[in-house]
């Protein structure tokens, strides 16, 4: 069509294309960038990252994770076997406790000694005649020694006693004391229980402490600390000692749970503790002393414990502590 009034339509819808394109080049370039932040990343099966500045920080409308931080590791980044950082540890189980934190001076227990007796002996099953001879004990005579018990796979209190022993010899002697065994496996058979009772006083020990695995019924668990009832008969008269030998007791009770997990006795004594006037051992000592039964070696669940190593090694170390204990507080 031509005429005066051709032209200016076509200025004018040149104009209204050109206004339209303007405005749809800032919309599509919007969406490009959204895009780029959301939905490729998504697409490619990513984790949507924000926006960001030339300088690493969150452009503004979006937040910045944690872990854009340089300490922050993702599990998927964290290398096959390693716990990734933040990653709270796992609680112990009551039969795992954490070793004691308090240190211990290697003088503590300088010019102390200390006598470990390990209950029975290993060749005591092969000497039942000389073990079955019946000692005075004071208020009684009872057998010499005895065998002991087992766990139901063989593994003997015998056996045990003597690697308790061993290991808490070692503890005690790396802070200063002197630790005399009473018997240490070095012997066909015994001593006599009341040979073991004089075992303190002939090492002029300041404390002595007798170690055991206990033959309960299989059905209970747990250990108990014997202590000694005041007995004035006979040969024996222990008063001096009655209530060192307590005090000893409560703090091996409370060193011994801690550091084993191990629960106090259900099938005998009372609380963990067990006062008794028929153990030529504490009847006759005149030194402070007591005994521990470590568990039920009887029991599937204590022989469990008591046939570990590592759990041995807490044992070890519940004694120690509580001999420690006993003779840097008084």
């Amino acid at each position: 069509m031509t005429g005066p009034n051709s032209r200016p339509p076509r200025r004018s819808t040149l104009l209204r294309a050109t206004t339209a394109v303007g405005a749809a080049v800032p919309l599509c370039l919007a969406g490009w960038l959204g895009w780029q932040s959301l939905g490729h990343s998504a697409a490619v099966g990513g984790t949507a990252a924000p926006a960001t500045s030339p300088t690493g920080t969150a452009t503004p409308g979006t937040t910045a994770p944690e872990a854009t931080t340089p300490e922050a590791t993702t599990p998927e980044a964290t290398a096959p076997g390693t716990t990734p950082p933040g990653t709270p540890a796992p609680a112990q189980t009551p039969n795992t406790p954490a070793p004691s934190d308090t240190p211990v001076s290697p003088t503590a227990l300088t010019g102390r000694t200390i006598v470990l007796d390990p209950g029975h002996n290993p060749g005591n099953s092969a000497h039942t005649a000389e073990i079955n001879r019946l000692v005075d004990i004071g208020n009684s005579r009872k057998q010499c020694d005895t065998t002991g018990t087992e766990t139901n796979s063989g593994y003997t209190e015998a056996e045990y006693a003597l690697d308790v022993s061993h290991r808490a010899r070692e503890i005690l002697a790396a802070r200063g004391a002197t630790v005399v065994l009473a018997q240490d496996g070095d012997r066909p058979w015994g001593p006599c229980i009341d040979e073991r009772a004089r075992a303190g006083a002939d090492a002029h020990a300041d404390v002595a402490l007798s170690v055991h695995g206990d033959g309960g019924p299989a059905g209970g668990s747990g250990f108990h600390v014997i202590l000694p009832a005041k007995v004035a008969a006979g040969k024996a008269d222990n008063a001096a000692i009655v209530e060192p030998s307590r005090r000893l007791g409560l703090l091996l009770r409370e060193h011994f749970r801690a550091a084993t997990g191990e629960p106090y006795a259900d099938y005998t004594a009372s609380d963990g503790l067990d006062t008794r006037s028929d153990l030529g051992g504490l009847n006759l000592s005149t030194v402070p002393k007591v005994f521990i039964e470590c568990g039920n070696m009887r029991n599937p669940v204590d022989a469990k414990r008591m046939t570990d190593p590592q759990w041995r090694q807490r044992a070890a170390q519940g004694i120690a502590d509580a001999l420690t204990a006993y003779l840097t507080t008084r």
